[in-house]
């Protein structure tokens, strides 16, 4: 059951609000001392605080209330807490709210007004806490992989990226060809790495080709290599293919979709009996090559099409691996980018916000070029928006990262659409209410200026 304490030197006050909160199925503890207060939720869990701004006869400063704020603050920093004010300056309240407090009501107060910030605060303190226990159970997640895995050094932060990282690990002890799917630059070599060193073959040669980025006369020739004089310009040597020099060890073809029709039937053979014949030579040779493939193509159009062998695919894509583009993972964005700046300048609130607004077509090859851009042109080490120089293309209502600073155009939007209702707009950008509206006093925007 929800709990609220409340914590008024006046016992009336509690028994008041205990009826009240009793009628909507809160449970409701009463404190009538700030040190009875503090040992009450050193002790029980609760969900939100009412408390008083004073405490002694004839006392109308506040400063009691300042204090219990801050001690409960100190110990609870999200949990919600109204005030409730008589004689205390308006302005005090005011400055606390600023500070983080829920909210502030007069005594007496209106019993409609102050059940709906209740719970508004309790549903916000309840999805607070998810985000929170989702973030620690991440964190666990991310420690245990670390533990059990090598990572190579990889940097995420999201959930996609890390169901692809988790099930790459699991993998790689199968000894069974991989196929790691995904756009240019998003990073499919790394996660071949990944494979490839926590696999059995993890101390034998990792050896990479990119079957986009040779002539397809020349493809064949560097997979099961060439005898003199196989081809026009060949060398006056045998030459080794990358299969004979893998063997025992992995294999990574990249932009496999590009392989020849003819390399492709080669291929199919030696991954179904490791046998191969050099260019130019009827010699069968033999090779223990673990095959991972990556292809941001639609392989099974290119089937269709005619210009990739079905059989080869099925023998390829034992186990696929979806490495999801940049733009669909923004909780990655800012890890990576703090992580390319490698300590050579710090980004500015415009900067965070830019960086995760951005849809990030390039992936992270276009991340880290921008990053090295910016931390060029920046001056005194701190990396602006405008360094960056990016156009902001996410579309409309997408989420903030978790560590995102929204900018003034990002919080009004979040009010519009939440049609003035700041807790909605609040939970819409990832932040707390209390949170939003530091900012929104910050900028100077009213919600019914929006």
């Amino acid at each position: 059951m929800r709990t609220v304490l409340v914590i008024d030197d006046n016992p009336a006050v509690g028994t008041a609000l205990d009826l009240l909160f009793g009628l909507h199925d809160i449970r409701t503890l009463t404190a009538t001392s700030p040190e009875q207060g503090l040992t009450i939720l050193a002790r029980e869990r609760v969900d939100l605080v009412v408390q008083d701004m004073n405490f002694t006869a004839d006392t109308t400063s506040g400063e009691e209330g300042i204090a219990l704020y801050r001690a409960i603050r100190s110990d609870h920093p999200d949990l919600p807490i109204i005030l409730l004010t008589a004689w205390t300056r308006l302005e005090t309240a005011v400055e606390l709210v600023k500070a983080g407090a829920g909210d502030y009501l007069g005594k007496p107060w209106d019993d409609n007004k102050l059940l709906a910030t209740v719970e508004n605060l309790l549903e916000l303190s309840e999805a607070t806490r998810e985000v929170a226990r989702f973030r620690d159970e991440r964190r666990r997640r991310r420690r245990q992989l670390d533990a059990d895995y090598d990572l190579r050094g990889i940097v995420f932060a999201s959930s996609a990226m890390e169901r692809v990282v988790e099930l790459a690990c699991q993998v790689a002890r199968a000894d069974v060809p991989v196929l790691i799917t995904g756009p240019n630059g998003a990073g499919k070599e790394r996660i071949a790495e990944i494979v490839q060193a926590n696999s059995s073959r993890a101390k034998a040669p990792f050896v990479t080709i990119n079957c986009g980025a040779l002539p397809s006369e020349l493809i064949e020739a560097e997979l099961f290599g060439a005898e003199p004089g196989a081809y026009t310009g060949a060398p006056n040597r045998a030459r080794e293919g990358r299969f004979e020099v893998a063997d025992g060890g992995t294999l990574f073809l990249d932009e496999i979709g590009n392989l020849p029709l003819a390399g492709q039937m080669k291929l199919l053979r030696v991954l179904e009996t490791g046998q191969f014949e050099r260019l130019g030579s009827s010699r069968t040779r033999r090779a223990d090559v673990r095959v991972i493939s990556a292809t941001n193509a639609d392989l099974a159009a290119a089937i269709r099409e005619g210009r990739f062998r079905e059989d080869l695919y099925y023998r390829l894509d034992v186990i696929e691996l979806r490495l999801p583009p940049l733009g669909e993972r923004s909780d990655d964005v800012l890890p990576l980018a703090e992580y390319f700046l490698q300590g050579r300048a710090t980004l500015d609130a415009t900067a965070r916000a830019a960086l995760v607004a951005h849809a990030w077509p390039g992936n992270v090859r276009e991340l880290k070029n921008a990053i090295e851009r910016a931390s060029l042109l920046c001056s005194n080490g701190v990396v602006t928006a405008r360094d960056l120089g990016l156009a902001t293309v996410r579309p409309a209502g997408a989420r903030l990262s978790v560590d995102a600073e929204p900018d003034r155009a990002a919080i009004e939007a979040a009010i519009q659409r939440a049609r003035g209702v700041i807790s909605q707009a609040a939970a819409d950008l990832g932040l707390s209410r209390q949170a939003l509206y530091r900012r929104m006093d910050k900028m100077g925007i009213g919600a019914q200026q929006v």
